[in-house]
């Protein structure tokens, strides 16, 4: 080979390293690159998609005509949204409280203990409790969650260590511990007015998406599922002589296929409230409705419309 045609060898050699010197990325620049592709290849992982069955809506009717303020309809198991409005507007959520009052008792005491109803107040949803009576856990429980008895749910506080101050802490200390990040409880009964019909300077308040949470939880505790589903029971005190008839105010018990019950709640400022489970051929629905003005019907239209208009599928089937 001759020497200009070695000279220009070399040259062409130095020249496609010194390019490729240039051109190749640094080790910054390469961890740059990495970290922004990253996290799409985290949001492709299978992990991400529900467990259970999801429900699609085949028909794209549209969610029927409501008056509540805040609605959710939702699947427990797979935790799939069908419908939302306003579901985390912090709203008063009345007597949907005694869900938190109910979990706080159930944590501390145990079904047989027996209570003395000492001096209350006297105001809004009760049982008529007697003052000296004595009742047990189990039974005060159907009154608070049956008949939504504030009563009970003063008598349940008071027995507290602490009194009904420490029970109400509680109850926000386990909502933290529950990731109900917009909920307070000001009481165990939900009352926003004092029995002059003042407002109270504290209230309680949360949301929908908060309550369908906290429902869930609950609904995992085989006494309170027992609890919110009976119609109607009698209970009586230790002594059995006083006795209080109980009807559940959850009037769709027994009325709409697959209710299971869950919660009621009623006061002139939070308007009509209810929470409800429902369950057909094996498939979940809870429903929340918030500052409504027929809860009832309401609910039970929204049931029917999920039902008819939504199929689940099996994730791993698609």
């Amino acid at each position: 080979m001759s020497e200009n045609k070695w000279l220009i060898l070399k040259r062409g050699v130095l020249f496609l390293f010194l390019l490729g010197f240039f051109l190749w990325p640094s080790q910054s620049d390469y961890l740059t690159i990495r970290a922004r592709f990253l996290p799409a290849q985290a949001r492709l992982l299978p992990l991400a998609l529900p467990a259970a069955p999801y429900p699609t809506n085949f028909t794209g009717k549209p969610v029927p005509w409501f008056s509540a303020h805040s609605v959710l309809v939702v699947d427990p198991d797979s935790a799939v949204i069908l419908y939302a409005k306003n579901e985390q507007a912090p709203l008063l959520p009345a007597s949907t409280v005694k869900m938190m009052t109910a979990l706080v008792v159930l944590e501390h005491y145990r079904l047989d203990d027996y209570l003395t109803v000492n001096g209350m107040d006297d105001f809004g949803q009760d049982i008529g409790l007697v003052t000296g009576e004595r009742l047990s856990v189990a039974n005060l429980l159907y009154g608070l969650l049956v008949a939504s008895a504030n009563d009970a749910a003063q008598v349940l506080a008071q027995h507290y260590p602490g009194g009904q101050l420490a029970f109400v802490a509680r109850m926000n200390q386990k909502a933290q511990e529950l990731n109900l990040k917009n909920t307070v409880f000001a009481n165990p009964t939900g009352l926003d007015v004092d029995e002059q019909e003042h407002p109270l300077a504290e209230v309680s308040y949360s949301t929908g998406l908060d309550l369908s949470r906290l429902a869930r939880i609950a609904w995992r505790e085989a006494t309170f599922r027992q609890l919110v589903a009976t119609p109607q029971i009698t209970i009586t005190d230790a002594s059995g002589m006083i006795k209080h008839p109980l009807t559940n105010i959850n009037t769709l018990l027994g009325r709409l296929a697959g209710v299971q019950g869950i919660k009621t709640g009623w006061t002139e400022r939070a308007g009509e409230c209810l929470v409800s489970l429902v369950e057909r051929e094996g498939h979940h629905l809870l429903v929340v409705v918030l500052g409504s003005q027929n809860r009832f019907d309401e609910t039970a239209r929204l049931v029917e419309w999920a039902f008819a208009n939504y199929r689940w599928q099996d994730v791993q089937a698609s």
